[in-house]
């Protein structure tokens, strides 16, 4: 349905002729005035709900791959057959509907009945989950959906336990959002789920050969098997005044809720690091009403990660929407009215916000004994620790990544979410190598980036359309190789690419590319 209350497409109850359907492009229509879509695959047909259960967005624009279809907004994949979500950020399931053919017409029945998994073997004698973020939470969802029914614990450091972390910096601090949408699921959900929740009290010591962990308040816990999800930290800064009350970073909840409260007395805000955590903040504090100023001590926001192009095409987003940049620089000293750089400049501020960057909580995996390198802690494909049952995700963890042929540790929400996905179905017997694409979005004000890939360096990057006008996929390529690509304005574009890269076909990627070119 439409907001204005009328009908979008075809009555599809009533029937639609087959030979109309295009394989494998989803036709929307409704059914009893709910949405849906109709996709035709070869010989077969399939009916789920149209709106994605992530952020709302619209399937009918997405994309078939084989059995699933994938939202255009950010990537959540669900099963046509099933309706189930398969691949995070999403959650909950699409409804699924019967589809009866006759006369040539095909028409969209009841919904279909959930059907439920149960395993095969033996599964561990109890799941313990240590850490509440995206990778915890997805992991705990999953290894219910699987069948798993022993016992499961959540153990999570900051209340209220799984939060959406990637609405703190976006609709929450800008004031579009309440805290009701913030929680990932009610507290009720985790009940009637059968997890029991441990949340407020660290873990302090894990000791793999008895398959025990010990908590700050004195509790211990047994387990079968283990996830490791602790997540990062964010640095603080180390000069004069970082302590000050009106100094904040953001990570939890709490953070977050700190930082609004401060807007209501607030005039003008420094925002330090031009990360993108940083820069969100920055566009949600305009959007609050606030002056901003972003102090980094990068030349341009964001080029280590997305280059000198984009960097450019950020920063002026941000200008248009009256951020001033203080570039580069850093901070001498935070003063309760002002921040001083080492530049000689100050910055009129009574509100900072520092985003400089974040340290992986590893420190109980090293204690453990557990494998590390180069601040991860080392998983293979199936998200296994060197400890027998102990698994590790997100954050924290060092993976092989199957494209790049190197092993990696990234930092993104939807990533977390996935890995946490595949480590709950591998402690069941049932998982399959990580090889989901690496996703991320980066939203400010109406512009929205859409990166697919990783691209820890590179060696050329190509810009392909316009920047300018918000309709541009940008290349990283390494040894002629598209290693990530970043899409503005080109939500289909992105889905087909992350697709290619999934196959790992390089021949279709550069196709993808040269066809996103001007003409």
């Amino acid at each position: 349905m439409s907001e204005n209350g009328e009908s979008n497409g075809p009555d599809l109850s009533a029937g639609v002729p087959v030979e109309t359907l295009r394989d494998g492009e989803p036709l929307l229509g409704h059914v009893r005035g709910e949405p849906v879509v109709l996709v035709k695959r070869g010989g077969d047909l399939s009916a789920v709900g149209a709106t994605c259960t992530h952020y709302g967005g619209p399937l009918a624009e997405g994309l078939v791959v084989e059995n699933t279809i994938r939202c255009p907004w950010h990537h959540a994949c669900f099963d046509l057959r099933t309706g189930e979500a398969i691949g995070a950020p999403a959650l909950e399931d699409l409804p699924c509907y019967q589809v009866n053919t006759g006369d040539g017409r095909a028409r969209v029945g009841d919904k279909r009945a959930r059907s439920r998994r149960r395993l095969a073997g033996a599964p561990p004698a109890s799941i313990v989950v240590l850490g509440a973020g995206g990778a915890g939470a997805a992991a705990v969802e999953m290894l219910r959906r699987e069948g798993y029914e022993g016992p499961l614990t959540l153990v999570g450091a900051e209340p209220p336990g799984p939060v959406d972390r990637p609405t703190l910096s976006k609709e929450y601090l800008a004031g579009t959002a309440s805290e009701d949408a913030v929680p990932l699921r009610p507290a009720s959900f985790y009940q009637e789920l059968g997890v029991t929740m441990m949340i407020g009290a660290p873990a302090t010591a894990l000791d793999t050969a008895r398959r025990r962990v010990s908590f700050a308040d004195g509790r211990t816990l047994d387990y079968g098997a283990l996830l490791l999800a602790t997540g990062a930290e964010p640095l603080r800064l180390q000069v004069p005044g970082a302590d000050l009350p009106h100094v904040h970073v953001l990570r939890s909840l709490a953070d977050a809720r700190a930082i609004a409260g401060r807007t209501g007395g607030a005039r003008r805000a420094a925002v330090i690091g031009s990360s993108f955590i940083g820069l969100e903040v920055a566009a949600s504090l305009r959007q609050r009403g606030l002056e901003v100023d972003v102090i980094s001590r990068d030349g341009l926001p964001l080029q280590r990660i997305l280059g000198e192009a984009l960097g450019r095409f950020v920063k002026r987003v941000h200008e248009e929407h009256g951020v001033r940049f203080h570039l580069p620089a850093s901070p001498r000293a935070i003063r309760p009215d002002r921040v001083d750089l080492d530049n000689g400049e100050v910055v009129q501020a009574d509100l900072v916000v520092t985003g400089v960057s974040v340290r992986p909580r590893t420190g109980l995996a090293e204690a453990a004994g557990l494998q590390m390198a180069e601040g991860g802690v080392v998983v293979d494909s199936l998200m296994q620790t060197s400890a027998p049952g102990v698994f590790a995700a997100g954050d924290i963890a060092r993976y092989p990544e199957v494209r790049l042929g190197e092993p990696v540790r990234i930092e993104h929400w939807v990533v977390a979410e996935r890995q946490g996905q595949a480590a709950a179905r591998a402690m069941l017997g049932v998982g399959r190598p990580f090889r989901d694409v690496p996703f991320f979005w980066s939203a400010h004000y109406d512009v929205s980036l859409s990166y697919m890939g990783h691209a820890g360096r590179w060696d050329r990057i190509e810009v392909l359309g316009a920047l300018e006008a918000r309709d541009a996929a940008v290349a990283f390529r390494r040894g002629g190789v598209a290693i990530a690509v970043v899409t503005v304005g080109r939500d289909r574009l992105g889905l087909e690419i992350e697709a290619a890269m999934e196959r790992d076909d390089r021949a279709a990627v550069d196709a993808l590319l040269r066809d996103a070119s001007p003409a």
